[in-house]
């Protein structure tokens, strides 16, 4: 039973982690302080395109972040953060658009990714 806790708890993390983020992202968009919609908000065409691969990173993003919640190791938590940051750095300083999206992206996965970890470890105390 434990094995299965943690297996679904990955995958709520990895897809509806997925859906929350896509979710929250458009809600910002529609923000009046957001920029334009095809220019530099979270959901422009610059935005989106500036940050390749935010939909596979986001994912092991999750994955790694409900881990790590599972296992008590908060400290992961820090270092998917900062590799995250880091990796992403020469884009976000180029494109505003982005960076919003980044930030906004990535407060909504990790935050979704770490209340299903602290609901699966509840399940499995």
């Amino acid at each position: 039973m434990p094995a299965l806790i943690v297996i679904v708890a990955l995958l709520v993390s990895a897809a509806g982690g997925w859906l929350v983020v896509r979710g929250v992202l458009r809600l910002a968009s529609r923000s009046d302080d957001a920029g334009e919609p095809a220019g530099d908000g979270p959901e422009g065409t610059q935005a989106i395109a500036s940050l390749r691969g935010g939909t596979w990173i986001g994912i092991l993003e999750r994955l790694a972040v409900t881990m790590c919640v599972l296992l008590d190791e908060s400290a992961g938590i820090a270092v998917v953060v900062a590799v995250k940051g880091l990796g992403r750095f020469p884009e976000l300083r180029e494109n505003p658009g982005a960076s919003e999206r980044f930030v906004i992206g990535t407060l909504a996965s990790l935050v979704f990714s770490a209340a299903v970890g602290v609901g699966a470890r509840a399940l499995l105390s």
